[in-house]
């Protein structure tokens, strides 16, 4: 049996009433500085702690400083766009962004994008009310659970093609990733599934009791994703500075000011092929 993805109008907006080239990427950065640099227009939506605005109104987070790095070094400016998640490919496609930068799952999705190497891994996992009885994947079996939709948790969810997926009563699809958390805490489903850094996160900020089960539901590396057609090279460039901030300790540093533990997220090469 194969669930049919359902993403309730209504549903939602009660949801919303409850809330109040040979040489190295820095050698090569000569090339594009001149007293204008060129601004590069980074998509993404609020998420944190990898893209959100800070106290002073300012976009924060480990995307938004790895983004300033990172292209800082290649010699161009960059400038945040908030967009509507569900449709970053069109906007990165019509060129109204020129990349989506977003803690940006890269398993499953490689032949749609142009991507650089991942620059971190993140683990996407199942979270619970404290009170839950589901303390395996195996539990949420006729259960409810929420996930953003057009997220890897989604795909995961309806196509099932992972056995240790049961088979859930229903899956609900929510554009705004913040529904997930009021679902889960007002009772209205059993579960959501979500990258482990922005669920810690959020109960961090507003002192929520969830709690994460211990089976992962998947180990992906995340990337900046370009235009399948986009010609300019700025992937491969890129990646030769996501190496370099590597290898000098700035990406661990970036992660640091954000996130505990910051070894464990730059274990790239165990990320999902």
């Amino acid at each position: 049996m194969r669930l049919k993805r359902r993403i309730f109008g209504v549903f939602a907006a009660a949801l919303a009433g409850v809330l109040l080239c040979g040489c190295t990427a820095t050698e090569g950065m000569q090339e594009h500085r001149t007293e204008t640099p060129i601004t590069i227009k980074v998509g993404s939506d609020n998420y944190p702690p990898f893209n959100y605005t800070d106290e002073n109104g300012n976009p924060a987070g480990v995307d938004v400083d790895l983004a300033k790095e990172s292209f800082g070094r290649l010699g161009y400016a960059v400038s945040f766009v908030g967009i509507d998640w569900e449709e970053k490919k069109k906007l990165v496609e019509h060129g109204d962004i020129d990349c989506i930068w977003g803690c940006f799952s890269i398993d499953g999705r490689e032949n749609e994008y142009n991507w650089t190497e991942p620059y971190m891994i993140s683990r996407q996992v199942v979270a619970v009310n404290r009170s839950s009885d589901i303390y395996r994947l195996s539990d949420l079996e006729g259960k409810t659970i929420a996930v953003q939709s057009t997220t890897k948790p989604e795909s995961i969810f309806l196509e099932r093609t992972d056995s240790r997926i049961p088979l859930v009563r229903e899956v609900y699809s929510l554009e705004d990733r913040e529904l997930l958390y009021t679902s889960l805490g007002k009772g209205y489903v059993d579960a959501i599934a979500a990258h482990e850094t922005a669920i810690r996160q959020y109960m961090k900020d507003y002192d929520a009791d969830y709690r994460i089960l211990d089976e992962s539901i998947l180990t992906t590396g995340i990337g900046v994703a370009f235009a399948k057609n986009d010609t300019r090279g700025l992937s491969e460039q890129l990646s030769r500075v996501f190496e370099e901030m590597r290898a000098d300790g700035t990406t661990r540093t970036i992660i640091g000011r954000y996130l505990s533990d910051p070894d464990k997220y730059l274990e790239v090469d165990c990320a999902a092929d």
